[in-house]
């Protein structure tokens, strides 16, 4: 047959779409809904549905979290997201019905009958989509699916239909995508930024043009953008940055608002400035905003990036060792199909990004996650795909670009980690910055524990096992840059053997079975000693800790010990850096750029390691007799999850981590601006600001930054309420948990419940899972639900009768507009942890007045999720009547606090979202007449 007949014959079979002959499965609440492969609707029971699966697989959205909510094992099932991922890589949808058809733009309605239709709609829709691929994407897209299919995966016939061809894979089965992946350009090292200040109005001015004509005014946002500009001015002094502290509450606009004098000072000058975040959510919402500023997405890619940690970024070295490696077979080739496909489409490899955070649990976090450098083992230049390099593409586009989105972690670890690189920024934005003193804790704080202890083993030494793939020592990263340095060869060989005296694979269960091996063991035997001695519950299934004072006998000879191997170990990482630095100078002449570069990489690495690790623990074990520096707070802990230890060890925090904050990070720029809508504590003196100094770094600067409030636009007395339920005993959880179903049922979904612990949530999602099952409420929950909490979130605020439960990272990263969110419920009051670094703390920082401030911020976080347009409304509800009256500072003033019994409690709720309901349909139909 001709290729042109061949070409004919594969065109008449795309004209013939083939569905799967299965049915549809959708589900609410304790209702199932099918549809059978005949059209046929019929509705059963959550127990019906359980042995009707075992019958045939049915094609569903999100198998796992299908499975979960019927109480079933993870069962056969045509999964419709595994083939949205391959039809349409780096695109985003909810793992919903509605999500997949809002994505798809197929219309659907609320009842499960619509959505089940939608999903066979959508079915057709994707494999149509396949249908029409151009030649050269059909021949990838054909020869991963072929792979796939020879895996198992159920997909690959119907998907192979579509694409009207069987291709030959190959030796990787097509899936040697990185052949296509486009190099990064090189470019000459960027001249520094000018120092050219800004004008409040420039300011002003920029924010206009963000907004338009037609977008309504904000006194407030203009205000606060004038305000801002005043980070972006030359400073006078050294050390002396000129730091603008602003609170803007909800509905301010402060992202707009920051960024328009950013975007002017990037463009008068010809520098970066670094917007930071707190969490992912937030870095996507700035990154959407931009589109206003770069309207043009050619433009958009080349002057704004967004830029996380290296571990966040699929690495093409890893994926081709996962592929060579021998164990892609079944379900791993699969994930390696799907995350191939991906690769030819991202936008910049960042796997927390245009990756759908589903996938990681549809799939196995592990098995995706594993693909990303989280080991710190990159050979950088020699690396095969170095010139390909998602990170290194991403790290060069940040040195060219005017905005980069970065986030607190990455901002410190790079000040701390590379303090004489002359192309850290100088300016800087931290939103959230109620959330910078947590960040700095992270950042700054030293963990002498089995798991980053055998972390360092694995980075230098490499893998124990002989395995391949993402086990790379130092011999196989860097040997070859020490050319035919003597000294660098032995540091080399001295640096592998000192750390093989460090825990290898199975250190946890030979501590358990009581046969540590080597000096770091040994030392770790002797704190899970201490801990379980002294720990007041040391068979809770939570973590427990204990003061680092008055030792176990051996311990301290252990430390000793342990304190000289580290020695053995952190001077021969020296003496191999100094090699290579000796190398950078003598054979300067020689060196092309990839090498320096890759020598470069390879000193800080050590550098970082030896002078952020190993020297902070050398010093806690030669000093483990003498009183804790002052600066600091120590303790030992089992860490456990889930009545399980995963890890123990020594820890050091600094009392107040803002001061290697300021030092590091703050002082060396010329400015910054730190915003959040939760800086300041309204109960105190001075406007509050006391506590936006302290939790900041500014009270550590020598010039004092502008400090300035900008209220919220929102009339939060007419369209919220506060009550504290005064009759639930708060630990009774049959009563708390009867409390949170009836509030629920009382305005109709909608609802966040937060929890103060875990087991608490919980234990509540299992007493009012049926009740609101039953009233047709969806109820999703963190750590329950499989779902990643970013996707929780998503799926809250689309479906707007859903309730949803979490913790703290719920309370901080959800911005729900709408109706989706009129209830919030929390369990109790939440007061800070009562752990051994919290007591310091309180000690240094005023006592019960820093708990005081620490619980009033976190519920005005809380309660400022209510309202996030002017549109909004909502009730927040307490079920602990012990909150004292000094908290409710933390509520815009003018709003009632009323301490009501449940009884008439639940009656507010219900009448106050009717009411406000009903004024919003009012105001709809007026605008219509």
């Amino acid at each position: 047959m001709s290729e042109t007949e061949q070409q004919q014959g594969n065109s008449d079979k795309k004209q013939e779409i083939r569905l799967p002959d299965v049915p549809v499965l959708v589900l609410s609440g304790e209702k199932t809904v099918w549809l059978t492969a005949d059209g046929e609707i019929e509705e059963e029971s959550i127990s019906s549905a359980q042995a009707r699966i075992e019958e045939c697989p049915p094609l569903l959205v999100h198998r796992l979290a299908v499975a979960r909510r019927l109480g079933l094992n993870p069962f056969t099932a045509f999964d419709i997201l595994e083939l949205f991922a391959f039809t349409f890589p780096a695109k985003l949808a909810l793992p919903t019905p509605k999500g997949i058809a809002k994505s798809l733009k197929i219309q659907t309605g609320d009842t499960l009958e619509e959505q089940a239709l939608s999903l066979y709609e959508a079915v057709n829709f994707l494999l149509t989509h396949l249908m029409k691929l151009g030649p050269e994407e059909n021949k990838q897209a054909s020869r991963i699916a072929a792979t796939m299919g020879r895996a198992g995966w159920n997909w690959a016939p119907f998907v192979l239909s579509a694409l009207g061809q069987t291709e030959n894979a190959g030796p990787l089965g097509g899936l040697d995508v990185w052949k296509h992946v486009k190099e990064w350009p090189d470019f000459a090292p960027e001249p520094p930024p000018d120092d050219v200040s800004i004008s409040e109005q420039e300011a002003r001015d920029r924010l206009k043009e963000l907004l338009h004509t037609s977008a309504e005014p904000r006194p407030q946002q203009a205000d606060f953008s004038a305000a801002a500009s005043h980070a972006f001015i030359p400073r006078d002094q050294e050390d002396a940055p000129h730091v603008v502290l602003a609170e803007a509450g909800t509905g301010t606009g402060k992202t707009l608002g920051y960024i328009a004098p950013a975007s002017v000072w990037a463009e008068k000058n010809g520098g970066a400035v670094w917007l930071s975040t707190y969490t992912k959510n937030l870095q996507r919402q700035i990154d959407d905003e931009l589109d206003r500023l770069y309207p043009e997405p050619d433009v958009k890619a080349v002057k704004a990036v967004v830029r996380k940690g290296r571990e966040n970024y699929l690495c093409l070295l890893n994926f081709e060792e996962a592929l060579q490696g021998g164990a892609a077979r079944g379900p791993d080739l699969i994930i390696l199909g799907i995350v191939a496909r991906w690769v030819l489409a991202t936008r910049d490899g960042d796997m927390g990004g245009d990756f759908p955070g589903w996938l990681h649990e549809l799939t196995g976090a592990g098995r995706v996650m594993r693909l990303a450098d989280r080991r710190g083992e990159c050979i950088y230049s020699a690396c095969p795909h170095y010139r390909k390099c998602f990170i290194e593409k991403s790290t060069r586009k940040a040195r060219k670009a005017d905005i980069v989105i970065a986030n607190h972690a990455l901002v410190m670890i790079n000040a701390a980690s590379r303090p004489d690189d002359p192309g850290l920024p100088k300016r800087y934005v931290f939103d959230e910055g109620h959330h910078l003193f947590d960040a700095a804790d992270s950042a700054f704080s030293a963990h002498l524990t089995g798991l980053e202890t055998s972390e360092l083993r694995r980075w230098v030494a490499g893998s124990d096992g002989g395995r391949k793939g993402r086990m790379r020592g130092l011999e196989k990263r860097i040997s070859d840059l020490l050319g035919e340095s003597e000294a660098g060869h032995d540091a080399l060989q001295t640096a592998i053997q000192a750390a093989r005296q460090l825990p290898s694979d199975g250190w946890l269960k030979r501590l358990n079975d009581g046969l540590p091996a080597g000096p770091a063991e040994q030392f770790l035997v002797y704190v899970k000693q201490q801990v379980l001695a002294r720990s007041g519950q040391p068979d809770s299934p939570y973590s427990i800790e204990c003061s680092a004072v008055e030792f176990v006998p051996g311990l301290d000879e252990t430390a000793f010990v342990l304190e000289k191997a580290l020695g053995g170990l952190s001077k021969p990482l020296a003496d191999l850096a100094k090699a290579l630095i000796k190398r950078l100078d003598e054979e300067a002449e020689d060196l092309d750029t990839a090498t320096r570069l890759r020598i470069e990489a390879a000193v800080q690495g050590l550098s970082r390691r030896t002078n952020t690790m190993i020297k902070p623990w050398q010093a806690m074990l030669s000093d483990i007799n003498e009183p804790t520096p002052d600066m600091f707070v120590d303790w030992l802990s089992i860490e456990r999850i889930g009545g399980r230890d995963f890890d123990m060890g020594y820890y050091r925090s600094w009392i107040d981590p803002t001061v290697p904050f300021a030092t590091t990070l703050l002082k060396p720029s010329h400015g910054a601006v730190i915003t959040s809508a939760t800086l300041k504590d309204s109960a105190e003196a001075e406007e509050g600001w006391q506590a936006a100094d302290l939790r900041t770094g500014a009270h550590q600067l020598i010039l004092p930054p502008k400090r300035t409030t900008h209220m919220s636009p929102f009339d939060f007395k007419e369209r919220t309420k506060i009550i504290v339920v005064t009759d639930v005993r708060r630990d009774h959880m049959a009563e708390v948990a009867s409390a949170y179903r009836e509030l629920f049922l009382a305005a109709g979904g909608g609802g966040l419940g937060l929890f103060t612990a875990i087991w608490r949530l919980r234990a509540v999602h299992e007493k009012i899972a049926p009740a609101l099952a039953k009233a047709g409420i969806d109820l999703f929950a963190q750590h329950q639900d499989a779902l990643d909490t970013s996707t929780l979130v998503d799926i809250f605020r689309e479906e707007e009768n859903s309730v949803l439960l979490g913790t703290d990272a719920v309370r901080d990263g959800v911005d729900v507009p709408g109706r989706s969110l009129r209830l919030l419920v929390f369990d109790r009051v939440p007061w800070p942890r009562s752990d051994i670094k919290h007591k310091a703390r309180r000690s240094a920082f005023g006592g019960s007045r820093y708990d005081d401030m620490l619980t009033r911020l976190k519920l005005k976080q809380a309660y400022g999720r209510l309202l996030r347009r002017e549109t909004d409304f909502g009730v927040f509800v307490m079920l602990d009547s012990m909150m004292p009256s000094r908290l409710t500072s933390a509520f815009p003033p003018g709003v009632e606090i009323e301490r009501l019994g449940l009884k008439d409690a639940i009656a507010l709720t219900r009448n106050f979202i009717a009411q406000k309901e009903n004024e919003i349909k009012n105001i709809s139909l007026d605008k219509q007449g």
